[in-house]
């Protein structure tokens, strides 16, 4: 959520910025700065009504004495207690639509970044060189296949088209990649939490995917009265709740969470022709970074959490390239997102295998999470995240680049002591 005080104090500038987001949001800022100043005006008069109200209340006694007209003076009380009435009625609306535009309103992107989309990206680096081979290689889901680690018949038999199931070495494989993650993460100085699955809705509100994205989750149907809940679709919208409605210390800053989930999406029934396998599916695993930071370090923190995520890439030996996307392109509630994508060489392109944003406070006034500076002032906290990283990319990239003439997949050195081999072969 956005600050109101800097919405009001620059609305031309925070229409400006949006419309670099491809949202035209002058008709929603205009209203939301039309409805702020009637909230105040219904406040200051409704509270100047209370206070007159109090004072002739503890002048009946005196009144009475002096023997005025009571009934005339019950009936003034009695009109202002219905004004009041109506007030607290007319702001109780005006701050239910207050409130629902400025949930509405995406995150303001940082203004460095280029307007425009995907074709506005900026690849600013990139890291070894392209894979070849002397042979005809094989895509992914042959290799696959072939050696067994992989079984998209029975994924599609359990559970229908975008699933899949890990088996025998690429079972081992898949938690090699996921334990060489945690492992460096924990080396790194974050702490492992394990949340819950299933999630209530003010995770998703403080996180930013709700109300405008509640239809892209999955819902659990229950019964009327328990808490209706969703599937996660990534860890972070469970770890940026963890601090939800909390005051911090300066001193408890910052606060450096990993978490391993499965992720839950319904968006693979949309993918391209070319996405075949694993590449795009219902259920995947990640393990996410999320960082709470100070204000002023928030872009240090960015900046690390951009080079743990790519040092993951580089110790499995891939090329990649880090690129800063277009302010349209980043998420609706981040201010600023660098992905980190490599190359899978069946699909001749990057795929992104880590996308690292900035929140700045905007996830922080959703889920009132502040933090109590030394001299007394209470400001909000930055929310960072990162993947770091998922494997349904990661894996087919693996595989692919990896391969041998003879059809065999040549692990690479950081994952040997967890699959317990340095090639695999078809059995």
């Amino acid at each position: 959520m956005l600050d109101i005080k800097y919405i009001k104090e620059n609305p031309d500038e925070v229409i400006a910025r949006l419309k670099k987001k491809g949202k035209d949001a002058e008709e929603e800022i205009r209203r939301i700065v039309e409805l702020d100043s009637a909230r105040r005006a219904l406040i200051a008069e409704t509270e100047s009504l209370k206070a007159e109200q109090n004072r002739e209340s503890k002048l009946v006694p005196q009144y009475k004495k002096e023997g005025r007209d009571m009934k005339a003076i019950f009936a003034k009380m009695k009109e202002m207690g219905e004004t009041v009435k109506a007030n607290d009625e007319k702001l109780k609306g005006i701050e239910t639509e207050l409130t629902s535009l400025m949930l509405g309103i995406p995150n303001l992107p940082d203004e460095d970044l280029l307007a425009g989309g995907k074709e506005n990206n900026q690849p600013l680096r990139y890291f070894g060189e392209p894979h070849t081979f002397d042979f005809e290689p094989k895509n992914h889901v042959d290799l696959c296949t072939d050696l067994g680690l992989i079984d998209y018949k029975r994924g599609t038999k359990l559970s229908g088209s975008g699933f899949w199931i890990y088996r025998g070495m690429g079972a081992r494989l898949e938690w090699a990649l996921l334990n060489y993650f945690v492992d460096t993460h924990l080396g790194n100085g974050y702490e492992l939490v394990l949340v819950p699955h299933m999630l209530g809705y003010e995770c998703g509100l403080t996180a930013g995917q709700f109300p405008k994205f509640r239809d892209e989750v999955y819902w659990l149907e229950t019964a009327e009265d328990e808490r209706r809940r969703f599937m996660l679709p990534t860890a972070e919208t469970a770890l940026v709740s963890l601090h939800r409605d909390e005051i911090l210390t300066e001193e408890d800053l910052p606060r450096k969470y990993i978490s391993y989930t499965p992720c839950f999406r319904r968006e693979a029934g949309s993918y391209r022709a070319d996405e075949r396998g694993m590449v795009r599916g219902h259920q995947f695993n990640k393990v996410e970074m999320v960082q709470y930071t100070l204000p002023e370090k928030s872009d240090e923190a960015f900046e690390e959490l951009v080079s743990h995520a790519e040092n993951l890439v580089k110790g499995l030996g891939f090329h990649f390239r880090t690129v800063k996307l277009a302010a349209e392109d980043c998420s609706a509630s981040m201010a600023r997102t660098y992905d980190i994508e490599i190359q899978i060489p069946s699909m001749q392109g990057y795929k992104e295998v880590s996308s690292v944003s900035n929140a700045r406070d905007y996830q922080a006034r959703r889920g009132m999470m502040r933090v109590k500076r030394a001299d007394g002032r209470m400001e909000y906290v930055h929310t960072l995240n990162g993947s770091g990283l998922a494997t349904s990319r990661i894996l087919p990239a693996l595989v692919e680049q990896n391969q041998n003439a003879d059809g065999s997949v040549t692990v690479p050195e950081v994952l040997r002591k967890y699959v317990g081999c340095d090639v695999i072969k078809k059995i």
